[in-house]
């Protein structure tokens, strides 16, 4: 294989990131890679869970004198986020992927996002030990949800119904899985050599898309060098053209120094990935941040990619002072005096800067876009145990949202509640414990109230009168109020028609305040919309009559004349879409008329082949646990996203069910 520094002045760092489902393998393969490069050895095959990862993870190596970086990024989609955050800042990405074709579809958002981003990737076929079918069958399923073509760049050798190796393509040799070691070369099968050629044929096919003179010998039956092909690949790759599949076992060490070294010839130089940004390479310093951190004793951590230049320890980004650069070998952190272009360091204290913040010395340079986080999607409200520490709660929730952008925390004023929303009842709940640990607040969660409100469907006339005497001035002041409902949305106006003085006009005012006021709080505990209150009528006292005696009748008026309007529960009804891969919509459509929605019609997702959009109005009650639902229909690929539309009234048990929740 050519040596890829050939031509470079020398080899800037590297980055790659490890995506793909929950469950493929991502974390055994991270541990593999450095353990190939150098790390400390594990022990291979004890199927150690870590559970889904809520942040990426940063391994620092070097291998054959190159340096790089290794994210290994969460495969849950409720944090997704984060492994788009890790994309944003590398040169290659490597998804990570299980050998059968029914969990390819997984794997689709993801094959997606890379295209639109225009992310160079390659596959790698882990857990290949478990094939028990065919890996055309596996790639031909991929290829369904990549807009790019997928091509072999290995085909496994089999021996009964094991798979003891593999063939690379370009290169034309065998060699022999071997636990825990460096497979070894071996002969090519003979029963495998028409095979092996057809395979060949295939991935040629494939690059001399892309190049004339590669499809010139193939149209003469040339076959090209190994170089020919390898230059091919490497170009296809950092062009986006084609997405070249490798095969392993990232817990038994197969395959994986093969990975490393179609790492290493294929990922693109950081110049390529800078240009690619839209970054040119002439300027002063410049650094992104793609990750925030507060480590407690340790302080604020900015992980940043230097898309430009080097920064050294002490020097001042955006108008903060560098506390320290941080490296991660071995999964410890270790300061370093400088960074360059190409790494992806830490940053220690800077204080102010959010993840996707662009950093320079002089505070004019470009401002780099940066992915923006997904709407949420579930809440909870969270409460400290003792009202004292809520001073303590307010800082550690801002820490918190600095940490992760798809927290939003949000006092909402009508229930009083400080509200958490996310990506789903993992990530909330993950963020709660992280909020626990790092604050050592005691909080408690709950399911969000709704904000009901109320209207009422009669007009009334309602008469009041304040008449108290207990020494000295009394209190005397008499209303008569016409309350009526109005169309919805039209809010709540105060109007009067008094004539001949039977209200001081100074008194007015007063019965319009406390009209207003007595919204607040209906017959059924809720505020009060739509309606419309006039005075009509009254009498006053010259001596005892006053403001606070005008708005002690109109209060009286007003709670007795809505409780006979006929007062109605209102329910708000948000107006939901629903994204799902289009052999999930019967499912997402019963979802939603299960949860008492009206469904509005369906189209395919704009620019997502396969997808459907499906649109309903659902009310906001029956939305807190959609998406656990959702994902449980739909492999964990479903999403929504919904707006407030429109107050509808609620009659009979399911009023009482409501306000009982």
């Amino acid at each position: 294989m050519p040596d890829p520094s050939a031509g470079q002045e020398a080899a800037r760092p590297r980055s790659v990131a490890l995506v793909g489902p929950y469950g493929c393998g991502k974390s055994t393969l991270f541990d593999a890679l450095l353990a190939a490069a150098g790390g400390p050895a594990r022990r291979l095959g004890d199927g150690r869970g870590r559970g889904a990862k809520a942040d990426f993870q940063l391994g620092h190596c070097s291998f054959m004198g190159d340096r790089w970086a290794i994210l290994d990024c969460p495969g849950s989609v409720e944090f997704a986020h984060e492994a788009c955050s890790a994309l944003a800042a590398v040169d290659l990405a490597v998804v990570v992927c299980e050998p059968a074709p029914e969990k390819a579809l997984a794997v689709a958002p993801l094959l997606r996002f890379l295209h639109q981003e225009g992310v160079p990737h390659l596959l790698f076929i882990n857990k290949i030990d478990t094939m028990t079918g065919r890996v055309r069958d596996t790639l031909a399923a991929l290829q369904a949800w990549s807009p790019q073509p997928l091509v072999l760049r290995q085909m496994p050798i089999r021996e009964g119904e094991t798979i003891i190796g593999y063939v690379d393509l370009a290169s034309g040799r065998a060699y022999r899985y071997r636990k825990g070691e460096p497979s070894e070369l071996t002969d090519l099968p003979a029963p495998m050599v028409e095979r092996e050629k057809e395979a060949l044929f295939a991935l040629l096919e494939a690059l001399a898309d892309h190049d004339d003179a590669l499809l010139e010998k193939i149209l003469e039956d040339v076959t090209p060098s190994s170089d020919e092909i390898y230059r091919q690949l490497h170009k296809d790759l950092a062009e986006g053209t084609v997405v070249p599949a490798l095969l392993g076992a990232g817990e038994r060490d197969n395959g994986v120094r093969r990975l490393w070294k179609a790492l290493r010839h294929d990922t693109p130089d950081p110049l390529q990935t800078a240009e690619r940004r839209g970054i040119v390479p002439e300027g002063e310093a410049l650094a992104q941040i793609c990750k925030t951190v507060h480590a407690g004793h340790a302080g604020k951590l900015s992980y940043a990619r230097i898309w430009r230049g080097t920064i050294k320890d002490g020097a001042t980004l955006n108008g903060h002072r560098i506390g320290g650069i941080y490296r991660f070998t071995n999964g410890e952190p270790a300061k370093v005096t400088e960074a360059t272009t190409g790494d992806i360091v830490a940053f220690g204290r800077l204080e102010g800067e959010l993840t996707g913040a662009t950093l320079s010395m002089s505070q004019t340079a470009e401002v780099l876009p940066w992915p923006e986080p997904p709407p949420p999607v579930y809440a909870l409200t969270i409460a400290t145990e003792d009202r004292k520490d809520d001073v303590k709660l307010s800082g550690a929730l801002q820490k918190l949202a600095e940490e992760d952008p798809c927290l939003h925390v949000v006092h909402d004023i009508e229930t009083g509640e400080t509200v958490l929303r996310g990506q789903g009842e993992m990530h909330l709940n993950s963020a709660i414990e992280r909020l626990a640990k790092s604050s050592g607040l005691k909080v408690s969660s709950a399911r969000p109230r709704i904000p009901f409100k109320e209207t009422i469907r009669l007009a009334v006339h309602q008469h009041a009168r304040l008449k108290r005497q207990t020494g000295g001035h009394g209190q005397f002041a008499d209303v008569k109020l016409d309350i009526a409902p109005r169309a919805r949305g039209e809010g709540f106006v105060f109007r009067d028609r008094i004539v001949g003085g039977a209200v001081p006009k100074q008194y007015i005012p007063a019965v319009g305040e406390a009209a207003d006021a007595a919204t607040k709080k209906g017959p059924f505990g809720h505020p009060v919309v739509d309606i419309e209150v006039t005075l009509v009528d009254g009498t006053f006292h010259a001596v005892d009559s006053s403001d606070m005696a005008f708005k002690s009748a109109t209060r009286m008026a007003m709670q007795e004349g809505l409780a006979k309007a006929d007062p109605v529960l209102l329910e708000p009804v948000d107006h939901v879409t629903i994204s799902v891969p289009n052999e999930f919509t019967p499912s997402a459509q019963r979802l939603l008329t299960g949860r008492r929605g009206r469904i509005l019609g369906y189209a395919e997702r704009p620019s997502w082949p396969g997808w459907d959009d499906v649109e309903a109005q659902v009310p906001e009650a029956e939305l807190h646990d959609l998406i656990i639902e959702l994902r449980s229909l739909t492999m964990g690929l479903g999403t929504y996203r919904h707006e407030f539309h429109h107050l509808a009234e609620v009659h009979g048990n399911m009023a009482n069910r409501l306000v009982a929740t």
